[in-house]
């Protein structure tokens, strides 16, 4: 299982997690995309209006045809849509997320105390790939570890 965090300097995570999805979908995976609560309207919208000339289908978890959706949003680390990739888009670090085969864990300067902690306990994981993406200052990604 692979686990990548993405440390967001430069550009926020409205510009970053689109494209990552995209990603996904373009290579015939699915996504779950776990975030608290309060963040899921936001997320929702992101993803139906991020860019005029994209389209990332996706639903919010707990309606009828969760099962279907190649994105979901979620609040726990559950996916009815059989996605082997999972986006931690608030930050917080879960652990359940290491039953997926990939993991995409977005944090900022807010949360890097944490994330470090994650990165850590990861370490003497068996089976567990890490891998760490900063951002340039002109926006690109440089895998750093």
């Amino acid at each position: 299982m692979q686990v990548d965090f993405y440390h967001l300097t430069a550009a926020p995570i409205e510009r970053v997690l689109p494209r990552i999805a995209e990603r996904v979908l373009a290579d015939g995976g699915r996504l779950l995309i776990v975030a608290d609560q309060a963040r899921l309207p936001a997320l929702d919208k992101l993803l139906w209006t991020w860019r005029a000339d994209s389209f990332l289908p996706h639903a919010c978890a707990g309606g009828e045809r969760d099962a279907n959706q190649p994105i979901l949003l979620a609040a726990d680390v559950i996916s009815p849509n059989d996605a082997r990739n999972v986006a931690i888009a608030d930050g917080e670090w879960r652990d359940e997320v290491l039953g997926f085969d990939r993991a995409f864990h977005f944090f900022d300067e807010e949360r890097i105390v944490e994330a470090r902690q994650a990165w850590k306990a990861l370490g003497d994981r068996y089976g567990v790939e890490r891998r760490y993406w900063k951002q340039s200052e002109g926006g690109g990604w440089e895998q750093l570890a």
